[in-house]
C-alpha cells in the first residue's frame, strides 16, 4: 500500500445465519462475551484505517443499536442479499477512489492484525488471504499460474474435478485498489449456481486485465474459520480460549488447567500468579505479584494488589485492591469495591461501592453497600448497611476499630464513631459516639402462660 493510500476496511455483516438457528443476526452472537462483530472491528482498528465501512442486513437496527457508540463506522444498508460482490459494490459509495480496500467478514473474529498487514501493504492493485489445509471440501479454490499469481478464485459448487484437487483455499479476505476494484465490482454477474455477484469473481477480471492477483497464505489457517453454525461458533470460541491461555503461559502465569480458563478481555500479571480451573477474566485485570486466583472465580475489571488471594467462587467487577487482601470463598464484590492492606472479605459477603480499609474485616453472610469501613473495623456475621430507602442511595461510615455485633443493620446515613463497638442484633438509625457501646433491640421478656398450639394428627 502506497503511504499516500488511505485505508478503508469494508466489514460484511449482512447475513443473516439461517443455520445458527436464532433470532438474533449472526455477527451479534457472543464470542468470548462480546458479539462476532466487535472482535472483527478490533482488528480492522488496530490496522489504523480512515474508515470502517459495515454492511448490515438482517435486523440492522438491532446492529447499529449495539454499535451506536462507535464514531468511526460508516453503516451501509443491504436490502437484497445478492451476494458478497454486491454488498461491496455497495460499500464502495463510501470509499474514496484514491483509497486501499480491506475486506473482510463479521463473522471471521479469529484473524490478528500482523497477518492482515502484509495484505493491506503489498504492492499490488489486488492481494488475496489464502490457507492451505488438508481437507478443503466447502471452500473456494484458488487456482494460480506458474508464478503463483492468482488466475481465479472458484465456488466449489462451481469447481470441475482437477480444481477441486487444489489444497489452497480462499479465506474470502481481500485488500485492492479502490478505483480498480470498483470497476471490477461494476462488471460482476451472477451467472452461477447461487445467482448472486460473487466477490471473487474479481480475480478473473483482474488477470485478464494484466493484473493478477498475489496470493498470501495465512500463517495459521485457523485464524481464517467462520461461523456458520453452533458447532463452528464453538470450536471459534476453544480456539480464542486456547490463545488466551497461551499469552499467560508466555507470561510465565501458572494455570492449573491452560483448557479451563477464559480470557476475555486484557490481562496484565506480575511473577508467581496462580490461576486455578474454570476462572474467567473479562475487561481489564490486573494482577501483582503471587496473586492466587481460586477455581470458579470471574473476574471483570479488576486491579489486584501483589499477594492478593481470591478463593474458590467469587464474583468480582470494578474491583481494586491497594494492598494484600483476602476475599472469598463465596463472594460478590460489585464496582467501586476498593479493599486496603489485610482486608478481609469472606464468604458469603457482597460488597459494592464500599471501600474497606487496612485490615478491615467483614468475615461472613454480610452487605455492604455506598460504605467506608475504616481501619481495623470488624463486622459480625449478618452485619448489613440499609443503604437505599426506596428513593435514593446513602452512606454509611464505620470508624476505625469498631466493631459491629452480628446481626446489625445501619440505616444509612450514619455514622459509627472510631472504637464504637454495636450491640448483636441492633437496628442503628442514629449516629453512635466513638468508644462507647451502643445497643438498639428490644427488651427481650418471658411469657410463662404461653402454650404452643397442639400440632394437629396427621392423617
Amino acid at each position: 500500500m502506497s503511504s499516500m493510500q488511505p485505508l478503508y476496511v469494508i466489514v460484511l455483516a449482512a447475513g443473516e445465519g439461517k443455520r445458527m438457528r436464532s433470532q438474533h443476526p449472526k455477527v451479534m452472537l457472543p464470542l468470548a462475551g462480546r458479539p462476532l462483530l466487535a472482535h472483527v472491528l478490533e482488528t480492522a482498528r488496530a490496522l489504523d484505517p480512515m474508515r470502517i465501512v459495515a454492511v448490515y442486513g438482517h435486523r440492522g437496527e438491532v446492529l447499529r443499536a449495539a454499535f451506536a457508540d462507535n464514531p468511526d463506522l460508516l453503516w451501509v444498508h443491504q436490502v437484497e442479499q445478492r451476494g458478497t460482490g454486491h454488498a461491496v459494490r455497495l460499500a464502495l459509495e463510501q470509499v474514496p477512489e484514491h483509497a486501499r480496500v480491506l475486506v473482510l467478514f463479521g463473522d471471521v473474529p479469529l484473524l490478528r492484525p500482523e497477518t492482515l498487514r502484509p495484505l493491506v501493504e503489498a504492492r499490488a492493485p489486488l492481494a488475496v488471504l489464502a490457507a492451505e489445509v488438508p481437507d478443503p471440501q466447502g471452500y473456494g479454490r484458488v487456482v494460480r499460474d506458474g508464478l503463483g499469481q492468482v488466475r481465479a478464485i472458484v465456488e466449489e459448487r462451481d469447481a470441475d474435478s482437477e480444481q477441486r484437487q487444489l489444497r489452497v483455499i480462499n479465506t474470502g479476505i481481500l485488500a485492492a485498489d479502490a478505483r480498480r476494484l470498483r470497476v471490477w465490482v461494476a462488471n460482476l454477474d451472477c451467472n452461477n449456481a447461487q445467482q448472486e455477484y460473487y466477490l471473487t469473481d474479481v480475480f478473473a477480471q483482474a488477470a485478464e486485465e494484466g493484473m493478477p492477483a498475489i496470493c498470501l497464505l495465512a500463517p495459521d489457517a485457523s485464524e481464517a474459520e467462520g461461523a456458520n453454525d453452533a458447532r463452528q461458533l464453538a470450536r471459534l470460541e476453544a480456539r480464542l480460549r486456547n490463545r488466551g491461555a497461551a499469552r499467560l503461559l508466555d507470561a510465565g502465569v501458572r494455570l492449573a488447567d491452560p483448557s479451563r480458563i477464559d480470557v476475555r478481555g486484557s490481562v496484565d500479571c506480575g511473577m508467581d500468579v496462580e490461576i486455578d480451573i474454570d476462572v474467567i477474566l473479562e475487561g481489564r485485570v490486573v494482577l501483582g505479584d503471587g496473586v492466587r486466583i481460586g477455581p470458579f472465580c470471574r473476574l471483570r475489571d479488576v486491579e489486584l494488589a501483589a499477594g492478593s488471594e481470591v478463593r474458590a467462587h467469587c464474583d468480582m467487577e470494578g474491583v481494586v485492591s491497594t494492598g494484600p487482601c483476602r476475599i472469598g470463598p463465596f463472594a460478590r464484590l460489585r464496582p467501586g469495591s476498593v479493599l486496603g492492606e489485610a482486608a478481609v472479605v469472606g464468604n458469603f459477603v457482597e460488597v459494592k461501592n464500599t471501600r474497606l480499609n487496612e485490615h478491615a474485616k467483614a468475615s461472613h453472610l454480610s452487605y455492604l453497600g455506598d460504605a467506608e469501613v475504616g481501619a481495623g473495623a470488624n463486622l459480625g456475621a449478618g452485619t448489613i448497611t440499609c443503604n437505599f430507602d426506596g428513593f435514593e442511595k446513602h452512606r454509611t461510615v464505620i470508624g476505625a476499630d469498631a466493631f459491629i455485633g452480628s446481626n446489625s443493620a445501619l440505616v444509612a446515613p450514619v455514622v459509627i464513631g472510631e472504637g464504637a463497638t454495636i450491640g448483636a442484633g441492633s437496628v442503628i438509625t442514629r449516629d453512635a459516639p466513638a468508644n462507647e457501646l451502643t445497643v438498639a433491640r428490644s427488651r427481650q421478656s418471658t411469657l410463662p402462660h404461653w402454650r404452643r398450639p397442639p400440632r394437629k394428627p396427621r392423617r
